[in-house]
């Protein structure tokens, strides 16, 4: 469902459901309602500059009856973010695609407390691009290669590429070495299944058949620590953090495996050992084989 407004400070509108009937009469009471916790004057006010529509893009106004609407779009009230104290660099860019070193510490999308400071709000913000989708995702703490959309009509063509898996994709990470797991010699393929809740931060290996798989290679060692060539073949949520934990291989300052720590401040000096280091597909738009490497390095291993 397209919404009728558009990206304003590379943030999407939000979109609402209204509820058919109630004890509201117009659509103004069920908001402010729903959202007793916010300035109520200042809802009203978006509803007379005219910046709460409908799919069609009729203006809703303060009267509007409760049941005219189904969906209603509005921009949100954002506050004020600290910029972040790192840089995205962009490594290639044309008419259909945008690939660009993520930093660790920086979301990919909007989410909690970082808007504005996301790759994708800075970057639609800083080339004028409000039509830029990311076609996967970074968590926040790990750095390296993301690729985005930038042309919706040949968005569905990349889709397809992470959805048949016909995305090859490396990742570099520091952790400790266990020279019992030969890793020196030969990788080492992990497959279990792992489950993520929404309401959980973590994710966890569970019995039955496995949903996950990542082949493990050892490519350096530096006294009691090695850089690890991870390959994922599949693609679920903290999926090489897990599996590096479960080999009794945490990677080099994770804050969630193989121990959750205390919440606490970004310490810039200590990012995730974990980056994105490649990427290579046949581009579906023209048949051309492309490759793209991070050129971000792991402190250690620099």
């Amino acid at each position: 469902m397209k919404s009728p407004l558009p990206v304003r400070n590379g943030v999407n509108a939000t979109r609402l459901r209204l509820p058919f009937e109630g004890p509201w009469g117009t659509a103004l009471e069920y908001i402010l309602d729903r959202f007793d916790h916010v300035d109520p004057e200042g809802i009203g006010e978006r509803f007379d500059r005219g910046e709460v529509v409908a799919l069609g893009g009729e203006v809703l106004t303060r009267s509007t009856p409760l049941g005219e609407h189904t969906f209603v779009w509005y921009y949100r009230e954002l506050p004020v973010e600290e910029r972040l104290p790192v840089e995205l660099s962009v490594l290639y860019q044309d008419d259909h695609l945008l690939v660009v070193d993520k930093p660790h510490f920086l979301p990919t999308t909007p989410g909690g407390m970082y808007v504005a400071e996301s790759a994708l709000v800075r970057l639609r913000v800083e080339l004028d691009l409000p039509d830029l989708i990311p076609m996967h995702r970074l968590d926040r703490m790990t750095a390296g290669i993301l690729m985005f959309s930038v042309d919706p009509e040949t968005r569905g063509a990349y889709q397809l590429l992470f959805e048949n898996r016909r995305i090859r994709k490396e990742y570099r990470a520091v952790a400790p070495v266990r020279p019992d797991l030969g890793l020196d010699t030969e990788s080492l393929d992990v497959r279990s299944r792992i489950v993520k809740s929404r309401t959980y931060l973590l994710a966890q290996e569970v019995e039955g058949p496995p949903n996950t798989h990542t082949t493990v290679s050892l490519l350096d060692q530096r006294g009691d620590r090695g850089l690890y060539r991870l390959q994922p073949h599949t693609g679920k949520t903290h999926q090489l953090r897990l599996h590096m934990a479960s080999l009794r291989l945490g990677i080099i300052n994770d804050p969630f495996y193989p121990v959750l720590h205390p919440q606490a401040p970004d310490d810039y000096a200590k990012p995730l050992q974990l980056l994105a280091h490649s990427i290579a597909f046949r581009d579906p738009v023209d048949g051309t084989d492309r490759s793209f490497e991070s050129g971000l390095t792991l402190a250690e291993f620099a």
